[in-house]
């Protein structure tokens, strides 16, 4: 092992980064969307087409059996614990820089879309819920008869 010459400023510097990504966890969460428990959350894609509204949530090194989707009251609750490997011993850690615990993200969904019809897959780390939106009433033509 080489020797590293010991610079308490890289410290500093990695405490700051985290407390900026901790403020901006708080301060920059989108409009409907609720922070509950857990000091981490994966990161998400939202987008939407004509069909439905597609969800990707980053969730690597989590087992499926480790994450609960839930629809309540038009909120959607992405839940779930990335666990620490603890066969391998703390000490022979050179750096931990990916947070462990538990999350918890709920997003607000519109009124627009089925939750009965609701799918949710996870493939090579990425959870990906779609949300299909119901189909609209079209609006009834009317004839108007001259008299």
């Amino acid at each position: 092992m080489a020797i590293v010459r010991y610079n308490p400023f890289k410290e500093l510097r990695t405490m700051q980064e985290q407390m900026n990504r901790l403020l901006d966890l708080a301060w920059n969460r989108e409009a409907g969307e609720e922070v509950k428990e857990g000091i981490w959350q994966p990161s998400v894609d939202i987008y939407e087409d004509e069909e439905s509204v597609v969800i990707k949530a980053e969730v690597p090194d989590i087992d499926q059996n480790d994450i609960e989707v839930r629809i309540e009251d038009n909120t959607l609750t992405l839940k779930g614990e990335r666990k620490l490997d603890q066969s391998i011993r703390k000490e022979n850690y050179h750096r931990v820089e990916r947070y462990y615990g538990p999350f918890q993200r709920s997003f607000s969904l519109p009124p627009t879309i089925d939750q009965e019809k609701v799918k949710a897959t996870c493939e090579r780390g990425v959870l990906t819920l779609i949300l299909p939106k119901r189909e609209e009433k079209k609006p009834k033509q009317i004839t108007v008869e001259v008299k």
